[in-house]
């Protein structure tokens, strides 16, 4: 077998991998909820699950809240970043393995364009999108993955992205815990 061809049954079986934990995420999305009784473990795994699928919503975020209420919420947010960037290299497989496909995105081209304008900016953008809650960062993980940004910068930018997102959550779960119990 050449490894040309290798590259390609590679790349068809990354994205159909995607597509597969993508489904299932879906499916089971409401037995998320249970991996919380997991402790830290669980502050790793939900964001992990979560964020795994690529432009389907999986309900993550309110659980962080919840467990850093419950557990000390530097390392809820610490877990749940690490987990939260390590699912979020399903976008980025998704952009390496089917460029063809990844074209298709709706929000893909812009984000493309600008990161090849700005790639120096990149990182920046990788993180900034990691931190605010919303759906363009599938299309940023793809645009990545496309780009062939090295994927430790990727992961390292998310993780720092992902993590400042989950310890404002997880301090606003203990935030609200603390008054709720105090009021």
């Amino acid at each position: 077998m050449t490894t040309e061809k290798r590259q390609s049954l590679t790349r068809i079986a990354a994205l159909l991998a995607v597509v597969l934990i993508s489904v299932l995420a879906f499916i089971f999305r409401d037995r998320l909820t249970e991996f919380a009784h997991y402790g830290y473990l669980g502050a790793f795994l939900i964001p992990l699950i979560a964020n795994a699928t690529v432009f389907i919503p999986v309900p993550g975020i309110m659980l962080i809240f919840t467990m850093g209420a419950l557990f000390n919420p530097i390392i809820v947010a610490v877990l749940g970043g690490l987990g939260a960037a390590i699912g979020e290299l399903s976008g980025y497989l998704v952009g390496f393995s089917g460029q063809g496909i990844a074209e298709k995105v709706k929000y893909y081209p812009q984000v493309v364009n600008w990161m090849v304008q700005h790639r120096s900016w990149s990182s920046l953008l990788i993180t900034g999108l990691a931190f605010i809650p919303n759906p363009f960062f599938d299309a940023a993980g793809i645009a990545a993955g496309t780009l062939k940004i090295p994927v430790w910068s990727f992961l390292l930018f998310t993780s720092i992205g992902s993590i400042l997102k989950m310890l404002v959550i997880a301090l606003l779960g203990n935030a609200w815990s603390e008054w709720w119990v105090n009021h």
